[in-house]
């Protein structure tokens, strides 16, 4: 019960923060002399801090407003690309105080090789984080592939050329540093691209919706009421190997005509006959110029995603669609055939809002983050026993 009263207590402030003891109380609804018993415990423990006496002039005595504090635990979060590599460090109120990222080719690389690479930029960032008065309480990896529930383990990523790779062995507590030790997780990029939608997107966003988003593949993501869907093994959300045309390209996957083959960053840039180094920016330059081998291109990337996106919403009639990563930010010219195709396919009128994400790419960096800060919203004394170790 007290944890449970304790994270009450960290999940009011976070969400409408700062406010005073009174406030905390009538919110979660527990006496003030029981929320002013957990607030000292929390202060002391590093997690809230007191800004100071508020709204003077107000009937009653002023209260002391509550705040999560900007020192003490902080949520590391890390990318592994095809392409790059990416590290942060949140802090419980949600900022990034540090960060390294650097562009590496780890398609078919050996998995370890990779990895140290990762674990220097985990270093770095921590190093980072410390002067800023930080402890990492985790690290959570963003990875593009299947991970196996409540395990740290790959168990396909092919577009890394990877298979069941066991992230604990590579990234040891002494070979990573603290926020190893203190605690690894993973999960498929996508899924924390869609958290990071859920947690970051303001009291606006939705709480049932399909989140969708490109890199060199297509990953998807589903929430339902506020909760991620996984799936028995962890692996719902592969939207990307939903077959769009039949007997279609052949996909890394082993099948052939699934949606990342064409609508995946590789295969636009390939339709519009430019090579996979000229990247999103020049693409996107050469759609807003009108090059015309682009805009086709796009249009069939569009159409495939709606033809894939549709069953999705048949199926499950989400709110609605969030378009993340290169789908976010080719979206001006995706959009038209995208919802032309759902339009033409879907059972029921109207048919879920289409969301273009303000995230960006940086989506399931920061949903790997703030994944390991919601841990500490959760359980604030395991949290608490690490400061006082």
């Amino acid at each position: 019960m007290r944890q449970r009263n304790l994270s009450l207590v960290l999940h009011a402030v976070a969400a409408h923060g700062p406010l005073s003891r009174a406030e905390v109380a009538g919110r979660i609804g527990l006496t003030r002399a029981a929320v002013s018993t957990l607030v000292d415990e929390l202060t002391r423990g590093g997690l809230l801090v007191e800004l100071g006496r508020t709204r003077p002039g107000t009937v009653g005595r002023p209260g002391s407003a509550l705040a999560l504090s900007e020192r003490g635990p902080a949520g590391l979060g890390a990318e592994i690309g095809v392409d790059h590599l990416a590290v942060c460090a949140v802090d419980l109120r949600g900022r990034v105080r540090a960060r390294a990222e650097r562009a590496a080719a780890n398609r078919d690389s050996a998995p370890g090789r990779v990895l140290r690479r990762l674990a220097e930029l985990v270093r770095r960032v921590e190093a980072d984080a410390e002067r800023e008065g930080l402890r990492p309480a985790g690290l959570a990896v963003a990875v593009p592939g299947l991970v196996a529930r409540d395990a740290a383990t790959v168990v396909r990523a092919p577009n890394l050329g990877w298979q069941d790779v066991d992230l604990s062995r590579w990234l040891p507590g002494e070979a990573a540093g603290p926020a190893v030790r203190t605690g690894l997780s993973a999960d498929n990029e996508a899924n924390f691209g869609a958290l990071a939608e859920l947690w970051l997107g303001g009291a606006e966003s939705p709480r049932d919706f399909v989140h969708v988003s490109a890199e060199i593949g297509i990953g998807g993501a589903v929430v339902l009421n506020g909760e991620l869907l996984r799936g028995i093994r962890g692996f719902a959300g592969e939207l990307g190997h939903v077959p769009v045309r039949a007997e279609g390209h052949p996909c890394a996957c082993g099948g052939r005509g699934c949606l990342e083959q064409y609508a995946g960053e590789e295969a636009v840039l390939r339709a519009a006959g430019m090579t996979a180094g000229e990247g999103i920016p020049r693409l996107r330059a050469r759609a807003a110029d009108g090059d015309a081998a682009v805009l086709r291109a796009l249009r069939g990337a569009g159409s495939a995603l709606g033809a894939a996106l549709a069953g999705v919403v048949n199926l499950l009639d989400p709110q609605a669609v969030v378009l993340g990563g290169a789908l976010a930010e080719l979206s001006p010219w995706l959009l038209p055939a995208t919802e032309r195709e759902l339009a033409r396919r879907l059972a029921a009128r109207p048919y879920s809002e289409i969301v273009v994400s303000t995230l960006g790419r940086d989506g399931p960096l920061l949903g790997a983050a703030h994944s390991v800060v919601q841990g500490v919203l959760n359980d604030p004394m395991r949290a608490m026993r690490g400061n006082s170790a």
